[in-house]
């Protein structure tokens, strides 16, 4: 068999196996992640006519940043978030009439973008923001289309 090449010894250099590791996100808990969700809610959803800074448009569509009406009753805001309004509201002195449908299906999405909007606009600290218990009174209106 040596003639087939066999019978001698043959090094073989073969290059070290490099495991690969997924980089590990870490568990993003408590209130990191109900902002984070509020984030991507108010990306995906209130962005289009609240814009980028909160601001909203005049006339059109209200202002969360510094909105006196919004800071009156926060609550207020989880509320119309989840259920929508027709109603005609003043803030800070410019009557707005435009309806709202409903945002989210859930209070705990309602709070995430409620509180993302009062920490991110509004600069409240942590210990202000709202809690379930805060909202726990707050009815989902049944009628509404899912």
């Amino acid at each position: 068999f040596t003639s087939c090449g066999g019978g001698g010894t043959t090094e073989t250099t073969e290059a070290p196996k490099q495991e690969i590791k997924e980089e590990v996100k870490p568990e993003v808990s408590g209130l990191a992640a109900q902002l984070a969700q509020g984030e991507k809610i108010y990306k995906e959803k209130c962005i289009v006519c609240h814009m980028a800074d909160a601001k909203g448009v005049a006339g059109a569509f209200p202002p969360l940043a510094g909105s006196d009406y919004l800071l009156a009753d926060p609550k207020r805001g989880i509320h119309q978030t989840l259920n929508g309004s027709h109603e005609v509201m003043v803030v800070n002195g410019v009557s707005y009439n435009a309806p709202m449908v409903p945002q989210v299906q859930t209070k705990e999405d309602a709070l995430a973008v409620i509180n993302y909007v009062l920490k991110t606009f509004n600069g409240f600290t942590d210990d202000k923001l709202l809690k379930m218990e805060d909202v726990a009174d707050i009815v989902i209106n049944p009628m509404k289309p899912k």
